[in-house]
């Protein structure tokens, strides 16, 4: 008789461990998680008896290569052998290969990369930048959104999660466009645009243009709702803060690194930004880095002058070994590509398929792998669905074999870049099934 434990002896083992030890974010302690997850492949995760998910979360919208990317584990495998770690300080030709990849994929004039350790420590820095830079201190940033979970990024963040955190100074919100739902009783997206970017003038008036270092966007909002500006809105703020000295920041740490089907998000707007931060998609989460992209300018004027900041595992090795594999994979096997296609022929066809079979859904939208569907109570008068609909409506996902994410009164569609039609196809599937029975 064997006396190691069998898998799903495993299961217990692991829900008991968390139990006990692990402290969960955004969480009451007391609600546990019966999920467990041991393994993925590519698009799959499964647990240690071997229940297998079709991982249409993307985990937190980072595995954009996909679970366990043989390639990348091995990149990672073999930097292991030669270098684990290293100051930020020296150098390294790993890290010099990453960010040159990187500064690769930005506009002309962004040769500089400082690495950091996440998402939210990019918009941290990209923050500090800019008030050095413009030696100014308010950041403008708008309602709908998420920067992070740090000092500066927590209040740059719109959403709930900034009142019981802010503690940082210098933070002005504003509403940006969101036509389902507008706060300019807009009713075109021409509307939406215009009169949202007027809004911005006068916050930026009355804050006082002289006072504002700079506008803070995700080039799309993720975790918001994934909400794409409409048709001059990002070319607009753009606008503005050139007219007044205002550097734009475009967060691209959910959004960058093929999620859109394009290496940057903002590769599809005529928008140049002037720093521009990352993280997630650029290495799949393998390894937990961050970085911003510095508009050369802005890079020079730390020439001579020290910049006041640092992280210990910046350009940490294994993250930047990671990082190269990704960028050279995603390349070579056309995975950003696959990603703009499959949200075209199968994503949103297949979301406007569900969308006038169930009433649920008052609307989709989104772009490459990036789509919401924004579920309401009645169509009419667009009233979020409760969360307690939400909260079934996940379980079930999750019971028919399939992760969802869900925030809100959304579910996002959001698998990793490597999706293939007939993953789309077994997911739709699912979720035309429980918006059928769940409720």
């Amino acid at each position: 008789m064997s006396l190691q434990p069998d898998d799903s002896d495993l299961d217990q083992l692991a829900r008991t461990l968390d139990a006990a030890h692990v402290f969960h974010s955004w969480s009451a302690q007391g609600v546990k998680s019966a999920l467990t997850i041991a393994g993925g492949k590519g698009v799959r995760v499964w647990d240690h008896a071997g229940r297998d998910y079709l991982d249409f979360s993307s985990q937190l919208v980072n595995t954009n290569i996909g679970h366990q990317h043989p390639v990348v584990v091995e990149a990672i495998r073999e930097q292991a052998s030669l270098l684990t770690t290293i100051a930020p300080s020296t150098v390294n030709l790993a890290r010099g290969e990453a960010a040159k990849r990187i500064a690769g994929r930005a506009p002309e004039g962004f040769e500089k990369v400082f690495f950091t350790n996440g998402g939210a420590d990019a918009n941290e820095n990209a923050i500090r930048l800019a008030r050095l830079y413009t030696g100014r201190d308010k950041i403008l940033s708008t309602y709908r959104s998420y920067h992070g979970n740090t000092g500066a990024a927590i209040v740059s963040t719109g959403d709930w999660r900034r009142v019981p955190n802010e503690f940082a100074r210098g933070h002005v919100h504003f509403f940006g466009p969101y036509l389902y739902r507008s706060e300019f009783w807009a009713e075109t997206p021409e509307q939406e645009s215009e009169r949202a970017l007027r809004h911005l003038r006068r916050v930026i008036e009355s804050e006082g243009p002289a006072s504002i270092a700079a506008i803070l966007l995700e080039t799309i909002p993720g975790t918001a709702g994934i909400l794409l500006p409409p048709p001059g809105y990002l070319e607009g703020v753009r606008e503005l803060a050139t007219e007044h000295g205002i550097l734009l920041i475009l967060d691209e740490v959910m959004a960058g690194f093929g999620r859109t089907g394009e290496w940057f998000a903002f590769d599809a707007y005529d928008v140049r930004p002037d720093l521009i931060t990352f993280a997630k998609g650029v290495n799949s989460g393998y390894i937990p880095v961050g970085g911003v992209v510095i508009d050369d300018p802005i890079a020079h004027a730390f020439d001579e002058r020290v910049f006041p900041g640092g992280l210990t595992y910046s350009g940490h090795p294994l993250a930047m070994a990671s990082i190269v594999a990704t960028q050279d994979a995603m390349e070579s096997e056309g995975i950003v590509a696959n990603a703009k296609r499959v949200g075209a022929e199968a994503i949103a066809p297949g979301l406007a398929g569900l969308a006038a079979k169930h009433d649920v859904i008052g609307e989709v939208r989104g772009t490459g792998v990036f789509h919401a569907m924004e579920l309401v109570a009645d169509r009419a008068s667009r009233a979020p669905l409760p969360a307690a609909d939400m909260a079934r409506i996940k379980g079930a996902l999750v019971e028919r074999g399939l992760l969802p994410f869900v925030q809100d009164n959304r579910i996002h569609v959001v698998p990793p870049c490597v999706v293939t039609d007939a993953d789309v196809a077994e997911a739709l599937a699912i979720y035309d099934d429980v918006l059928a029975t769940a409720l």
